[in-house]
């Protein structure tokens, strides 16, 4: 059946698959009825021919269930002045759509195709939005017919804005002819998203491109989980299993892709071996140039000579330490006193300890005595909270190392601060270095100045970085460079539940939830009454008995994304109780994704165009329509525009998974833990969580879970090669 008509307004639509809600007024009638189903970029305004069928539903009625449509552009002026002024262009609203088609009327869109500088005699239209208008237009004709190209293949359509921003023009033409750089070059399109629409346009199963395209997925995917490389067997293994091919196949395509260096062996940079055997560690040219690096700038700056080593070479270390007790109140431990010896004494050295163990007082002592000689001490984390959380904690100012190095759009390396000019400083000191991937720390060596001295601090039993890598542990592991552990708990007087429940997890004992003000156990076992328990104790009990903000005091954590205690559905659950639908908050939804103003948030990778990067944690504070942008007031203050095509970058963050938390430090974490999190109930991320709290710990859930996590000490190795290269001096 043909149903054609114009289109009013749409009720709902799918960022995903474009299905949509709409009402329609057909033509030659003058009142709605209901459409359902997918229609790809259509616009309030637009005319279209619809095939389908109706159908009656239970709860809503008559509604046309559409099979097939095309569009047909708007006929009458008031139908393009809608069509334009429906947030098709960017900054074209509708007083400006009135505007134009009062200029041109029936010839509107034809001006727009054909001879778009005409607009320039629109009123109050300048050259400059003219020219943003034009692009604005011409990327909705290209977006569209990507999206069409997509729905074709039953694949989500939303990549289609994405895939237009990284080609232009040149999109449909990279689509067609050259599908798996998608999956190289594309954000949110992986290596089975460019495999379909390979497949749909007749690229065989053993086509080479294919072979190697699913060859460095499958890396990929590995320095997902934190390699740094894979041995070539186990590459090519996994490999077959993607890709449904034989393993010689598979072993002829990796031959291929390192030949062709997309692929290394043994990860030496300009080696031109295209040898390897089963045990050959097989890198993605980036990882090995990170690797190799750094331990290349570990040796050298090791290596380097140091006028604040000099001095301190030949310090009366008693006199030093008792100045600071008596003019600045810092008391050391012998452990901590060894530490800051070691700092000034030695380029690069490792400071490792657990909450309440003294690190900060130690830092503390090591800034305060450069800066009474005049040296220059630098101090950052990996993300912004840890790094707010550094400059509470010593009183000097810190920031992340994205921010440190200053990132430069265009700019070669993408940061400003290089080799080429490096960091000014005489010490630097990095926090949080459990979380420092191979890949961030290669290029913050490459900036750190040959004189400076290097401190990396951090919890060597925390979860490892999200990155790839173990750069805390492979130096630990190595013995190249002066390490000292801390371990005396210097809270454990004040009777701190957190910091003595760390430790004895830490040592595989089970944590103790009584006799503590801090640390507590709510039991529920079953997985939905978990979660009902969390949003309660979040939104009232804590709130009533601590005085804390649910908002912003509180961080829910959780061991997995999925099921009825994850991440995912926890953020619905507190959303609906801390911030939920009310007049004047404006909403918008992205996907499965529900925005609403005032809702906290989190930033789920780098984005160095806008300079927020992943775990930077914010506050929605306005949505603009219009604009087709929402606003981001992050905790430095800093309000960030989000065009709506890339919101898949923010979740919300009422609930954030254990290692996204990494960093981190809140006043009280709530702990969901269920048999149901078997996967996942290790000691390391139990310690994490537990480690965030700075004044209370509450876990909810079953007993046997956080025992299963205490003894569980079995962590998945990662496959790394910087220890060796530190042990072997390269």
């Amino acid at each position: 059946m043909l149903l054609e008509g114009t289109l009013e307004r749409i009720t709902f639509q799918s960022d995903d698959d474009g299905y949509l809600v709409a009402r329609l007024t057909p033509s030659g009638k003058a009142y709605l009825v209901t459409i359902v189903g997918k229609l790809i970029g259509v616009r309030p305004g637009e005319t279209l021919s619809l095939e389908g069928e109706w159908q009656e539903h239970r709860e809503h009625g008559r509604q046309f269930l559409v099979s097939g449509y095309h569009t047909l552009m708007p006929a009458t002026i008031d139908g393009m002045r809608r069509y334009l002024g429906s947030g098709l262009i960017k900054g074209v609203g509708p007083s400006t759509a009135k505007k134009i088609t009062e200029t041109f009327g029936k010839y509107t869109l034809d001006v727009l195709d054909r001879e778009p500088d005409r607009l320039v005699e629109v009123p109050g239209l300048g050259r400059r939005k003219v020219e943003v208008i034009k692009a604005a237009w011409r990327s909705q004709q290209q977006i569209k017919e990507v999206m069409l190209f997509l729905q074709d293949l039953g694949l989500p359509t939303g990549l289609a804005v994405r895939i237009y921003k990284q080609y232009g023009d040149a999109a449909m033409a990279v689509v067609r002819d050259t599908p798996y750089r998608l999956a190289d070059e594309v954000y949110g399109i992986g290596f089975l998203t460019a495999d379909k629409i390979a497949a749909g346009l007749g690229v065989a199963p053993d086509d080479p491109q294919r072979i190697g395209a699913g060859l460095r997925h499958t890396l990929g995917q590995a320095t997902d989980d934190g390699h740094c490389y894979l041995p070539a067997g186990e590459l090519t293994r996994r490999a077959t299993d993607i890709l449904d091919i034989t393993e010689d196949l598979a072993a002829e395509g990796l031959q291929l892709q390192i030949a062709d260096c997309r692929l290394q062996v043994d990860g030496e940079p300009g080696s031109q071996s295209t040898i390897y055997n089963l045990q050959s560690a097989i890198y993605l040219p980036p990882l090995a140039m990170a690797e190799t690096g750094v331990a290349a700038a570990i040796i050298r700056q090791a290596r380097a000579p140091s006028d604040i080593a000099g001095f301190y070479a030949q310090a009366r270390w008693g006199d030093v330490f008792a100045h600071l007790a008596e003019r600045r109140e810092i008391r050391l431990s012998e452990r901590q006193q060894d530490a800051v010896r070691m700092a000034l004494t030695s380029k690069v050295s490792v400071l490792t300890g657990g909450p309440g163990t003294g690190k900060t007082m130690t830092l503390r002592a090591v800034t305060v005595l450069l800066a009474a000689r005049g040296y220059r001490c630098l101090l950052a984390s990996p993300t912004g909270r840890a790094a707010k959380r550094l400059t509470e904690a010593t009183g000097a100012p810190a920031r992340t190392i994205h921010r440190l190095l200053e990132y430069a759009p265009g700019a070669s390396g993408l940061f400003r601060r290089n080799a080429d000019w490096p960091l000014e400083c005489d010490l630097l000191v990095i926090d949080e270095v459990s979380m420092l991937d191979v890949l961030l720390a290669n290029h913050l060596l490459k900036a750190l100045p040959p004189q400076a001295h290097l401190l990396l601090v951090g919890d060597a039993d925390q979860l490892p970085s999200v990155g790839p890598g173990r750069v805390l542990r492979d130096l630990l592991d190595s013995g190249a460079v002066p390490s000292v552990h801390l371990h005396e708990i210097f809270r454990q007087a004040a009777g701190s539940g957190i910091a003595e429940s760390a430790r004895r997890i830490n040592l595989g004992e089970p944590p103790e939830f009584s006799g503590h003000s801090d640390f507590f156990f709510f039991a529920a076992a079953e997985a939905e009454r978990c979660a009902q328990m969390v949003v309660e104790l979040v939104a009232e009990r804590i709130p009533r008995r601590f005085g804390l903000d649910p908002r912003r005091d509180i961080q829910v954590l959780s061991p997995t994304h999925k099921g009825p205690a994850g991440v995912l559905q926890l953020n619905k659950l507190l959303q609906e109780a801390l911030n939920p639908e009310a007049p004047g908050k404006i909403e918008k939804r992205f996907g499965m994704s529900l925005f609403r103003t005032g809702d906290r948030v989190i930033q789920q990778r780098n984005n160095y165009d806008l300079d927020v990067y992943n775990g930077d944690v914010g506050v929605v504070a306005a949505i603009d329509h219009g604009e087709e942008q929402l606003h981001v007031q992050f905790e430095d203050g800093r309000s960030v525009p989000y065009d709506f095509a890339i919101l898949d970058e923010l979740a919300l963050a009422y609930a954030l998974s254990v290692h996204k938390s990494q960093g981190g430090e809140y006043p009280a974490i709530v702990l969901p833990m269920l048999m149901q999190h078997y996967a996942m109930l290790q000691r390391n991320l139990l310690y994490t969580a537990v480690t965030r709290a700075r004044q209370l710990a509450v876990i909810a859930g079953d007993r046997r879970a956080v025992a299963r996590a205490v003894a569980n000490h079995e962590v998945q190795d990662r496959y790394s090669g910087l220890a060796g290269r530190l042990r072997g001096g390269r």
